[in-house]
C-alpha cells in the first residue's frame, strides 16, 4: 500500500512540512529509514536518527523543533505515537480480505446460526445451537463446540479451540492456538493417595473488545462462569484457571498464571511471568511487576508491587539496597 504525505496529513489531521507528493510504500523504524519508507518519531532518545534518516516520510508531533536539517518530508500531527497507532490500524483494516462465505470444507449444522457476512474457513467446525454474529471471521482449523454464542466483528485465528457453552462478546480477537473453556485443574484426593477428577459444568464468558494471545488458555468454571471483562488484553502463553474473574480493561503480559477462583480488579497491569495464588482478591488499578508472586489479598487500589511474594515498590527498593550492601560486604 502506497501513501503520499498529503494523504497522510488528511487521514491523521496533520500538516505537511516538505513535499506533499512524497510517497512511501512500507513502514520502517526511524533508525532503518530508507527511500520509499515511512517512519515516525515520538521518543526523544531517538532524535539523533531524525537527522540521519533517509525515509521518504516522517511522522512527528507538531511541537517538534529540529536542531538540524531533516531529509524526510515531515507530517506534523498532534501526537506522533497516537497517529502511527491509528495509521497501523487503518492499514490492517484495509488488508483484511472481504471474507463473506463459508467453506464447503467446513462443518456446521441446521441448528447453527450465522449472522451476515460471516466467514468460516476450511476444516473448521461450528457446533449445534451455536450462534455467530455479523462480520465475524473464523479462520481455518477452528473448533467451536455446541451451545456457544459468539458476537459481531470477532476474529478467531487458526487452531483456536472453543469448548461448548462459551459466550464471547463483540469485537473479540482470539489468536492461534488459544483454548477457551477447557476443564480446570480440579482434583480431589482419594484415601489411597490417588486423585478423583472433579467435573467442570460451568462455562467461560468473555466480554466485548477482548484480545487473547496465542496458546493462552482460559478454563471453564466448576460451577457458574469464568469471566473475562470488557477490554481485557491477555498476551501469549497465559493461564487463567477455573472460576477466575478478570475486571474490565486489565492487561496481562506473557506467561502469567492466575490460580482458581481469584478475582482481579479493573484496570490492573500484570507484567510478564506474574503468578497469582488461588481464592484471592486484587484491587482495581493494581500494577504487579515482572515475575511477581501474589500470595495474599491486595486491598489497596493503585499499588505498584514487586517481588515474590510481592511488596510495595518503595519498600522493595529499600530492601534491595540493603541486599546489595550486604552482598558487597
Amino acid at each position: 500500500m502506497e501513501f503520499s504525505a498529503k494523504f497522510l496529513a488528511q487521514l491523521l489531521k496533520g500538516t505537511v512540512d516538505g513535499d506533499p507528493e512524497a510517497r512511501a510504500r512500507r513502514f520502517a523504524k526511524i533508525e532503518h529509514g530508507k527511500p520509499g519508507t515511512l517512519s515516525f518519531f515520538a521518543n526523544p532518545k531517538y532524535e539523533q536518527y531524525v537527522y540521519t534518516s533517509q525515509a521518504s516520510i516522517l511522522i512527528v508531533s507538531k511541537d517538534f523543533e529540529p536542531k538540524e536539517k531533516v531529509a524526510p518530508t515531515m507530517v506534523r500531527v498532534d501526537n506522533a505515537y497516537t497517529a502511527i497507532t491509528e495509521l497501523l490500524k487503518y492499514v490492517a483494516d484495509r488488508k483484511k480480505k472481504a471474507r463473506r462465505h463459508r467453506s464447503l470444507l467446513s462443518r456446521s449444522f441446521w441448528t447453527t446460526h450465522f449472522g451476515k457476512k460471516v466467514y468460516v474457513g476450511a476444516f473448521s467446525f461450528v457446533g449445534h445451537h451455536t450462534s455467530v454474529g455479523d462480520n465475524t471471521i473464523i479462520y481455518e482449523h477452528v473448533y467451536i463446540g455446541d451451545d456457544c454464542k459468539i458476537g459481531n466483528d470477532c476474529i478467531i485465528y487458526p487452531g483456536v479451540r472453543i469448548y461448548p457453552g462459551t459466550v464471547i462478546g463483540d469485537r473479540v480477537i482470539l489468536h492461534a492456538g488459544a483454548v477457551i473453556g477447557s476443564d480446570g485443574f480440579g482434583n480431589a484426593p482419594r484415601p489411597d493417595g490417588s486423585w478423583e477428577k472433579i467435573e467442570h459444568l460451568g462455562n467461560v464468558i468473555i466480554g466485548n473488545d477482548v484480545e487473547i494471545g496465542s496458546n493462552s488458555t482460559v478454563d471453564r468454571a466448576q460451577m457458574e462462569s469464568t469471566i473475562i471483562g470488557n477490554g481485557v488484553r491477555i498476551d501469549n502463553l497465559c493461564q487463567i484457571a477455573h472460576n477466575v474473574i478478570i475486571g474490565d480493561h486489565t492487561v496481562m503480559a506473557a506467561q502469567c498464571g492466575i490460580a482458581g477462583s481469584t478475582q482481579i480488579g479493573k484496570y490492573c497491569i500484570l507484567a510478564g511471568q506474574v503468578g497469582v495464588a488461588g481464592h484471592l482478591k486484587i484491587a482495581d488499578h493494581t500494577t504487579i511487576c515482572a515475575q511477581g508472586g501474589v500470595i495474599g489479598n491486595i486491598r489497596k487500589e493503585g499499588e505498584v508491587l514487586v517481588g515474590s511474594p510481592v511488596i510495595p515498590v518503595k519498600q522493595y527498593m529499600r530492601a534491595y539496597a540493603h541486599f546489595k550492601q550486604s552482598g558487597a560486604e
